[in-house]
């Protein structure tokens, strides 16, 4: 099993829904993120230069969820995991967007896992 950081319930705030009135005022959404660095753990020497910075993936996340609005939580599922595999020294990324909008539930969520495979995402 590969080493991971886990970033739990990060608080984000999005313009995001399918009809335009639900879109004109920002919403509380939270993100769950799963990385897999490029190097493990016992290669960092104890140095934050060789190893993914966690407040860093954190900060990005927040400013694209806010950046533009979008209609679906799949889409910024989606744009989360592209920008974290492109900017970021990981391998792989698990993303669960989750958003508080129907009554009588807790949350709808969605999840996706993109992974770096020669280069190319997918």
């Amino acid at each position: 099993m590969p080493d991971t950081i886990h970033i739990a319930q990060l608080e984000l705030t999005a313009h995001i829904g399918v009809p335009d009135e639900e879109r004109a005022e920002p919403q509380r959404l939270t993100v769950g993120l799963t990385l897999t660095p490029e190097r493990d753990f016992s290669d960092l020497g104890d140095d934050i230069a060789n190893a993914v910075d966690y407040h860093t993936v954190t900060l990005a996340v927040q400013v694209l969820a806010a950046e533009r609005s979008r209609m679906l939580i799949e889409t910024l599922a989606e744009d989360i995991a592209g920008m974290l595999l492109t900017r970021f020294a990981i391998s792989a990324v698990d993303v669960e967007v989750r958003k508080y909008i129907l009554p009588d539930t807790e949350f709808v969520a969605v999840r996706c896992r993109r992974e770096v495979i020669s280069d190319q995402l997918r």
